[in-house]
């Protein structure tokens, strides 16, 4: 601390002087930067005391050097102190140069002595002087002149410092060594005329520099184990060669580095060195040298000649390209820097290229030169490397080596440029998975042209499309993109007037169908893709291009809309403001409510956003969002939420900053100067508006979705207009003026952010069931609210949490934990005081974390004691997993504690503290792992293996029957669930367990951090620790529970890591010896089962190998790996019992657990091919472990090799990694496989051999790309092999092959296999040799013919020659062919190459089909149909090859053969073309569908006469529905067809609804089947059958109902709900409207559904209603938001249904009636809590919501009850019914909570949702009642015995309401209390 002594010292001396003010403002601005942790805090107060330097440089002038000198000291002291941070440095200097204006001398001196006292001579550096030496040689101009006269001890002080950490430091190469080799970086590069002498000159030698060069290649070739350390070492070597005075000498000394493993001594100018005698080199300091010269060595150095080479040498071309080219074959662990060397190479030739002509004077990369092809090979070899930021090098890659090839070929006058051409064929050759394809193609277009790009690639805008729709390729695509648009722009600028206009036209005949496409799209990953990286680009690149991508979007339907306002959106962003007016506005608030959430995210944005943040919100969107906000606050998208907090936060950003505008004087942009005080009025009223909305929202009576929306809005709100400042926040601080618009605001009675309501709504938030409400909660409370909670509610609070801890319900337990923690950060000594905390001590600020946390280990203890005496007792009323939560977040989460344990003089205590409460956590552990054992206490016997569930079981039976009293344990019911005592105890262990592991391995990463200051005692010291590894071992060893494993493996992983990282050896060596006893365990005999008992044993391992530092070698990884490696191995012994795990199947689990374990990432890739190797050879094992553990071995192996499978279909992943790539990365791996694919071709003397690995092996080759074409391509050796596989006995061995054989055969060569392929089957019957043979080879063809890559760059005619072929083979499609199944895959074959084909052929193969389905149907030539294996497969091919032909040709008479066989007898045949109907994708046939749709109508009724099957019936009509899924493809001639059969096949479908019990998928067919003819018949007079179909809606849309049977009622609504409430509204159909009121009843209902897809279905009803109901239903129209869509159903109710009798009633039944003091009453009743608790059937259903939304409606209805008796009738009813409780409920209120209920009790009522929803409904009836009797006249009081008028009701109302305001029961009133409108819903009534 010299910097604070001497900020004191320099205080003391200026306190007396006339510039005392400003010194010692300047040093407390410099003492304040010390202080500070967040670097913003520290930028802010040094620009402070830079500005108070300047001002006082002028005073200092004028003073002696004597009274500057203690400023100046001051402030090189804070500097030496700052050397961790450069921009820190700087500044200081900055400032120190600014005081030492006239007095540099001074300065030097005082520099001087500074870095003078740094070390004694010859003595060791320190980390801190190392920092030091590197800073001022960096940074400080008179540092660099201190070293340079004293450079000589600076060299021997820093070559005894690198000696010292290399030979006497535990683990060399950490920081103290890194900041070593950085100093001598510097110092090379800062002082190269002083260094030069001393290595290049006899005279200048040094033996210190001659010292250092050899220590430096020690660290060079791996002394030191961090890779970091190392290639800095090779940096500094090569900045040591630039100080070479002329190049030759310089070239020589690099010639002698890489010469030195074969020469042994180094001779390096004048200095020699011998080589470093290093045990294992592992071949890094080629890479460390090469690296190093590339990055820094001089270029003429690199491109000067070499003397010793007999031909023109130089450098870069004959010795690094060498070795650059020979570590990229390496597979080092590395491959990074690999190849960042070799973009470096290219960069450094193309800056040499001039010295390297006149050198060579030929051409570097001529044609056909091995150089360019090596170079070629390099680098296409890496481009579909998967390493992270390789990808940016290959770019880079390509770009240069066609840079250079242009330049070469411009300087030596060459046209021909071949390179180009042939790139390009070999992109195009590629698959458009293959991410690698798109970065060389980027890079060659601005050589070859966009023109020639496309023309080459006509699929090029279609394979973009799809990579946009693929996450990990749509940056790749989206370059693509940019580059050719740029290309042809640059093409284009021809200087015409309008040549804007004709660049637009031209990329519009290429790209507009591209972004039109994309823009519609209903997939929300390409829409998202196309209009955030293409669409705004290309209006900034073409403006002129918005016009005709406008005029592609004006249609009325969504997909129209959903293109459209993404443009709006992305011109705004360009464009800047746009006028909401006229049609525009119209369709944007269409998209505000539309039902698909991107285009009401869209739609939204469009408000919010401005290019300017100042432009004021004008009052159109103002107006916008107040509608949109509260309707859209329960959704349920994740995604929607944050991206609706992002659009109002800029929303927010924007009011603000043009209302600071306003309040300066200045008229922000867009903004009238006179409109200003109504602007600023309507911001502030905005905010506030919006703040009512979300803390009205967040009643425990809103569901997750609207709370979690509510505080993010309201985070947002509190982060835009508080003045709350964030350090740690880079962005989004608020301006330095926001008090002005504060006070603002406050004095207009708004914005009072903290006020009491607000407080207890985020406090009731504390209490929810759910970590991230809790979670959002606390840290909006922590962060923006007062310091303090007032003290009432501290303790209430406080007692809360208590209780809470000893809830056995996890989730209370934790929120108890949250409390306890925001308590502890919310709370000062005083109320700490108050809070009776068992840990007597005095509650000083930083004790008092100590002191909260000695109470919890009380708590914790006084648990642990319940537990010893009665475990069941404990489980149920002290389980002690919430103490050790809480304990987790006081400790790990709270800065102050953390601070407190940094404190010297509460070390001790915490030291003590944190020893007592790992002994507790250890005590805990073994009771409770002993428990499950039968065994009891801390001193219980420990065994290695956890029980099983059957002791477990047996164990906790004892534990139940010794709690209960009991002298032996109850006989119990046989039940296969277990009791709520089982659960108790179970859950108390496990997650007890789990939360202790969390706990320790949090405090060692906090604890352990090698960046604490040093000097202070250890608070973990190394017994404690140990104590620590013993509980992590016993949990992990003993646990059968894979959460609580899991779990306590995340805190054993930061324990290991906060070990292995630590300089101490001592704590190094605990998780070194806790692996050698695993692997000890692993291998030793056991007579008890390890992994199948304890899923913790492998993740020991993993635990501790992940804790290592990734920069290191990882030398626990690797002897853990090849110790696994040789027990797996090891053979079986002869007599191995199956009952216990064997050694090797341990072994396996324990390395598939590794594989999997996302912490190692490519460390593991080294050791992948002798994992793989074994795995395969486990498959062959007799023991079936062993098969079973290599099996999963072998799958988690393929996913880490291959990555994550990224598509959805299995065998057709959308990953591009191509074979070539893949053997390119591990190339001994192509080895392995060839072996095994090689073996298992071979003949076999005895017949066929079962080869177990075979599978596994085509499996893996299946998920590959095909490469790029070459002539020495890795994939050929695999190609014979897997053809010789087509004739396997085994059918999955030849399916798998066939799929295997895509990757291997590149595109260009394709056709010829299929030729090949095709020649090889049998001419004539006569010739098969063998069945499986032709069966194979079918489908290798059927295979290369269907892969996603399809036949890509195959036509027709190039295909004739394979369909040629074919032809000449079609018996195989005959009967002549006796194998059904061979048969079926010809035919397969054969649809694949439809245009191919001679008519003839084609008839032929129709004429075969037609001959053998026509022998299928019974009775046309008995004996003919046969019963054959495979038959019904052949059936259902061919049913499928007439289906696709007739829909690709659409001709009558196929057609008709389509149709003639849904008529078939056979089975078979119908249920192919149902299924092809309904699974069919692609493009539609209209004449095909509208012939089935008919064809299907006319046998409805004989379907369902008949019901053979459920399954058929199911088919069928799910089939008629698909045909049917756009309503608007009824026609005339369907209702013909159905003519006089209607009402029975709708009287059979009710049936099945009704009264048989079909399943719930028929059933869900049958009622939409229903539904459907509904909608398009029923007779007016009859309406019978109307009202079946609505009670069955009824009965399936409760919530009682399954899912399947909810959205069969939605959808029915939605076909033919629309109709029959349009028909209810004619007076010819007046019967109808009871049916109408009930559909829209089952409507309201369906909107509250809590599975998304349900309400998107009722949405679409009320979609249809929206419209005029007077008029037919249009098509065309945009489905609405289900909120949106409710209150439309509310405002048709009453609008149109108003004046009937059952509209009141109906509307009453949704308003929830609770027995308030009933709720009241439980809560105070303190009973036990149940760990299970009741699950609300429909928890998305929000009835508190629901009543706001209907009380407007309830009201204006009532305002017609004096013209209307009915509707006057029905509200005296439910007066006289309801009133008098009502009154009752609100004089109990008042009673209750104007008398000031106990604090305890308050906090529970505040979180207690049935109670708000009680309250919320409660006011509403009360409402509404006091409006009944103001309507109906005050007799209607007497009538309905209420005893009171409508104004003294209305009066306790409003007493009521205040009271249960002022306890957070009930929102702030706003406004009137009788809103006139339905509004949407999230305020009270009247704000809306």
């Amino acid at each position: 601390m010299g910097a604070e002594r001497e900020a004191r010292a320099c205080a003391a001396f200026y306190g007396a002087t006339g510039i005392a003010q400003p010194v010692l403002s300047c040093v407390r601005c410099l003492q304040q930067f010390a202080g500070s942790t967040a670097k913003r805090c520290k930028d802010k107060h040094l620009e402070e005391a830079l500005l108070l330097s300047r001002a006082l440089s002028e005073a200092l002038q004028a003073l002696g050097e004597a009274e500057a000198q203690p400023l100046l000291r001051c402030v090189l002291a804070f500097q030496m102190e700052a050397t961790g941070s450069s921009s820190s440095f700087q500044k200081l200097e900055q400032i120190v140069t600014q005081l030492a204006v006239g007095k540099e001398a001074l300065l030097a001196r005082e520099v001087g002595a500074l870095l003078a006292g740094l070390a004694p001579q010859g003595e060791v550096l320190s980390p801190e002087d190392l920092q030091s030496v590197c800073m001022f040689v960096e940074e400080s101009s008179l540092g660099r002149q201190h070293w340079r006269q004293n450079l000589a001890p600076l060299l021997q002080r820093l070559a005894a410092t690198l000696r010292w950490v290399l030979h006497s430091q535990p683990t060399p190469g950490g920081t103290w060594g890194y900041l070593a080799v950085r100093a001598c970086l510097q110092l090379f590069q800062a002082l190269p005329k002083d260094v030069a002498p001393l290595v290049w000159s006899t005279a200048g030698k040094r033996e210190a520099l001659q010292n250092l060069l050899g220590l430096l290649l020690e660290v060079a070739w791996g002394k030191a184990l961090n890779k970091d350390t190392r290639l800095l070492a090779g940096t500094a070597l090569s900045m040591l060669v630039n100080t070479a005075p002329q190049p030759e000498r310089g070239a020589g000394a690099v010639l002698a580095l890489f010469q030195l493993p074969d020469r042994g001594e180094l001779k390096f100018g004048e200095l020699a060195v011998e080589a470093p005698t290093i045990l294992e080199p592992d071949g890094l300091e080629k890479l460390v040298l090469t690296r190093g010269l590339l990055t820094c060595c001089k270029t003429d150095i690199l491109s000067c000649q070499l003397e010793s080479f007999t031909h023109k040498a130089c450098l870069l071309l004959d010795v690094v390209f060498p070795a650059m080219c020979a570590l990229t074959k390496e597979q080092k662990d590395c491959h990074y820097y690999c190849f960042q060397a070799c973009a470096l190479w290219l960069q450094r030739l193309r800056d040499s290229l001039p010295a390297v002509w006149r050198l060579t004077g030929t051409r570097v990369l001529a044609q056909d030169t091995e150089l360019l092809r090596q170079l070629t090979q390099l680098v296409w070899d890496n481009a579909e490397t998967p390493v992270e930021g390789v990808s940016e090098f290959v770019h880079s890659s390509f770009r240069l080596l066609l840079e250079i090839y242009r330049l070469e070929c411009q300087h030596f006058q060459d046209q021909e440029r071949p390179l180009y051409r042939q790139m390009l064929q070999r992109v195009v050759s590629m698959p458009w998975q293959i991410k690698a394809r798109y970065v060389p193609l980027c890079a060659i277009v601005p050589y070859v042209g966009s023109q020639q790009v496309l023309d080459t690639y006509p699929d090029l805008p279609q394979h973009l499309l799809s990579c946009l729709s693929t996450n990990h390729l749509c940056p790749a695509a989206t370059e693509v993109y940019r580059a050719l648009v740029r290309q042809q722009c640059a093409e284009g600028q021809d200087g015409q007037q309008d040549a804007g206009t004709a660049l637009a036209e031209r990329w519009a005949r290429r790209w507009l169908p591209l972004l039109s496409q994309g823009l519609r799209s209903p997939l929300p990953i390409l829409q998202s893709n196309v209009t955030n990286h293409l669409l705004a680009w290309t209006l900034r690149q073409l403006p002129a291009a918005q016009a005709p991508l406008a005029a592609q979007f004006g249609g009325r339907d969504t997909a129209s809309l959903r293109a459209w306002v993404s443009l709006l959106k992305a011109q705004q962003s360009v464009a800047g403001a746009l006028l909401l007016r006229d049609e525009v506005l119209e369709r944007l608030c269409c998209c505000l409510g539309a039902r698909e959430e991107g285009i009401r995210l869209a739609a939204v944005g469009l408000l919010c956003c401005s290019p300017s943040t100042n432009r004021p919100l004008s009052d159109t969107e103002v107006r916008l969002l107040r509608e949109f906000l509260p309707l859209n606050l329960n959704c349920d998208s994740s995604s929607f939420r944050q991206l609706l907090q992002a659009a109002v936060r800029k929303a927010l950003v924007r009011l603000r900053d043009s209302s600071l505008a306003q309040l300066r004087g200045k008229a922000p942009q867009g903004a009238q100067p006179s409109q200003g005080a109504g602007q600023l009025a309507q911001a502030v009223g905005f905010v506030e508006w919006l703040l009512q909305l979300s803390i009205a929202s967040l009643s425990p009576a809103s569901n997750y979705q609207r709370k979690k929306t509510a505080l993010l809005l309201l985070a947002a709100v509190l982060e835009t207009c508080t003045d709350t400042w964030t350090p740690e926040k880079k962005k989004g601080q608020p301006p330095r003026t926001m008090a002005t618009l504060l006070s603002y605001a406050r004095q207009s009675g708004c914005w009072d952010f903290f006020s009491r309501p607000n407080l207890l709504a985020l406090l009731s938030c504390l209490q929810d069931s759910t970590n991230e409400i809790r979670d959002l909660a606390s840290e909006l409370l922590i962060r923006y609210f007062p310091a303090t909670f007032p003290e009432p509610i501290a303790q209430a609070l406080f007692q809360l949490a208590q209780d809470a801890l000893g809830s056995p319900r996890v989730q209370e337990a934790e929120a108890g934990a949250v409390l306890m923690k925001t308590i502890l950060q919310k709370s000062d000594s005083g109320t700490m005081r108050s809070l009776a905390l068992e840990a007597e001590a005095s509650l000083t600020l930083p004790k008092r974390g100590l002191c909260f946390t000695q109470h919890l280990l009380h708590v914790l203890q006084a648990q642990y004691a319940v537990a010893c005496q009665d475990l069941l007792r404990a489980a149920a009323t002290a389980p002690m997993h919430g103490a050790i939560a809480a304990l987790r977040r006081c400790l790990l989460q709270v800065p102050e504690v953390a601070a407190s344990m940094r404190a010297a003089e509460l070390a001790q205590s915490w030291q003590e503290l944190l020893a007592c409460l790992v002994t507790t956590a250890r005590d805990i552990t073994s009771l409770l792992l002993g428990a499950l054992q039968s065994q009891q206490g801390p001193g219980a016997n420990e065994q290695a293996a956890a029980p099983s569930f059957a002791d477990m079981g047996n164990a906790i039976g004892s534990l139940i029957a010794l709690g209960k009293g009991q002298g032996q344990k109850e006989e119990e019911e046989d039940s296969v669930l277990l009791s709520e005592e089982h659960s108790l105890i179970l859950t108390c262990c496990w997650v007890s367990v789990k939360e202790i592991g969390l706990l320790l391995g949090g405090l060692a990463e906090l604890l352990l951090d090698p960046a604490l200051p040093s000097g202070l005692e250890p608070l973990l010291p190394l017994p404690t620790l140990q104590v620590a590894a013993r509980v992590f071992q016993e949990i992990l060893l003993r646990c059968r529970h894979w959460g609580a494993v899991e779990g306590c493996s995340m805190g054993f992983t930061k324990f290991c890591a906060a070990l292995l990282n630590h300089p101490d050896t001592e704590l190094q060596a605990i998780p070194q010896t806790m692996l050698e006893q695993g692997l000890e365990v692993l291998s030793g005999p056991r007579s008890s089962s390890i992994t199948r008992r304890a899923a913790g044993f492998p993740m020991l391992f993993l635990c501790i190998v992940s804790g290592e530092d990734s920069a290191q070698a990882r030398p626990l990884l690797t002897r853990c790996i090849q110790t696994l490696l040789a027990l797996a191995t090891t053979a079986l012994p002869e007599d191995w019992d199956q009952t216990l795990d064997l050694p090797q199947v341990c072994a396996l689990h324990v390395l598939q657990t590794l594989v999997r374990g996302t912490g190692l990432g490519s460390a593991l890739l080294r050791h992948a091919t002798p994992m793989v190797a074994l795995a395969l050879q486990g498959l062959a094992s007799p023991c079936w472990a062993m098969r079973n553990a290599a099996i999963q071995l072998f799958s988690a192996l393929t996913s880490r090799l291959l990555g994550q499978q990224r598509s959805r279909g299995e065998g057709s992943p959308v990953e591009g990694v191509s074979l070539q790539a893949f053997l390119g990365q591990h190339p001994q791996l192509g080895a392995v496989l060839l072996g095994e694919l090689g073996a298992a071709t071979e003949p076999m003397p005895r017949g066929p051999c079962l080869r177990p690995a075979l599978h596994a092996i085509l499996t893996l080759l299946s998920q590959l790309q095909p490469g790029p074409d070459g002539p020495d391509s890795a994939s050929a050796p695999f190609l014979e092999p897997l053809l010789g596989l087509a004739g396997s006995p085994i059918y999955a061995v030849r399916a798998m092959a066939a799929k295997a054989l895509v990757p291997v055969v590149p595109l260009p060569q394709r056709q010829g296999l299929l030729l090949q392929l095709s020649q090889q089957l049998p001419t004539a019957p006569g010739q098969v040799r063998s069945h499986n043979t032709v069966h194979g080879h079918l489908l290798q063809l059927r295979a290369l013919l269907d892969s996603p890559l399809g036949t890509d760059g195959l036509s027709a005619e190039v295909l004739r020659p394979v369909a040629l072929q074919l032809e000449a083979r079609g018996w195989l499609l005959t009967p002549a062919q006796r194998c059904p199944l061979v048969r079926a895959a010809f035919l397969q074959v054969l649809a694949l190459l439809p245009a191919s084909f001679s008519p003839s052929f084609t008839q032929s193969i129709h004429d075969a089909i037609s001959a053998e389905l026509g022998s299928s149907a019974p009775g046309t030539k008995p004996g003919c149909a046969e019963l054959q294996v495979g038959l019904a497969v052949l059936h259902q091919t061919m049913a499928h090859f007439v289906c696709s032909q007739a829909a690709g040709l659409a001709g009558a008479e196929r057609i008709s053969a389509v149709c003639s066989l849904l008529r078939q007898p056979n089975p078979d045949v119908q249920l192919a073309v149902l299924s092809w109907v309904i699974t069919r994708e692609g493009g539609t046939c209209e004449e095909l569908e509208k012939a089935l749709r008919l064809t299907l109508l006319e046998s409805l009724g004989s379907v369902l006469r008949e019901r053979r099957n459920k399954e058929f019936l199911r088919l069928y009509l799910e089939a008629l529905l698909h045909l049917y899924r756009d309503p608007s493809l009824w026609s005339q001639e369907a209702s013909c067809k159905l003519q006089g059969s209607s009402a029975a096949c709708l009287e059979m479908l009710l049936h099945i609804v009704e009264a048989e019990c079909p399943g719930p998928d028929l059933l869900f067919q049958a009622l939409c089947a229903t539904s459907l003819l509904l909608a398009h018949w029923f007779e007016d007079e009859d309406s019978t059958l109307v009202e079946r179909w609505c009670r069955a809606l009824e009965e399936c849309s409760r919530s009682a109902s399954s899912e399947l049977l909810r959205l069969a009622a939605a959808r029915s609504l939605q076909t033919a709900g629309a109709d029959v409430v349009q028909r209810s509204l004619h007076s010819t159909c007046p019967s109808l409207i009871p049916v109408a009121l009930r559909l829209i009843n089952v409507g309201i209902h369906l909107l509250q559904d809590e599975e998304r897809e349900v309400r998107h279905e009722a949405s679409g009803f009320a979609s249809l209603l929206r419209q005029d109901p007077s008029k037919p239903l249009r098509d065309g129209h945009v489905f609405v938001q289900d909120n949106v869509g409710l209150l439309g159903l509310l405002q048709l109710l009453l609008g149109e249904f108003g004046d009937h009798p059952k509209t009141f009633d109906l509307l009453l039944q949704h308003l929830p009636v609770l027995d308030l003091r009933g709720i009241v009453e439980e809560l105070e009743t303190n009973k036990a809590t149940s760990l299970y608790k009741e699950d609300e059937p429909n928890v998305f259903a929000e009835p508190a919501i629901l009543a706001q939304q209907l009380l407007p409606v309830l009201l204006q209805l009532l305002e017609k009850a004096p013209g209307s008796s009915p509707l006057r009738a029905s509200a005296l009813r439910w007066l006289a019914a309801a009133g008098p409780g009502v009154l009752r409920d609100l004089r109990y209120c008042k009673h209750r909570w104007s008398q000031g209920a106990a604090a305890q009790g308050g906090m529970k009522a505040l979180g207690c949702a049935k109670l708000h929803v009680a309250v919320a409904a409660l006011l509403a009836r009360a409402r509404l009642a006091a409006r009944a009797l103001r309507v109906l006249g005050d007799g209607a009081a007497t009538v309905a015995g209420l005893g009171c008028g409508a104004q003294e009701l209305e009066q306790e109302l409003v007493v009521v309401q205040g009271l249960l305001v002022q306890h957070g029961l009930a929102p702030v009133p706003t406004q009137s209390d009788a809103p006139e409108e339905p509004g949407p819903p999230g305020l009270p009534s009247g704000a809306a």
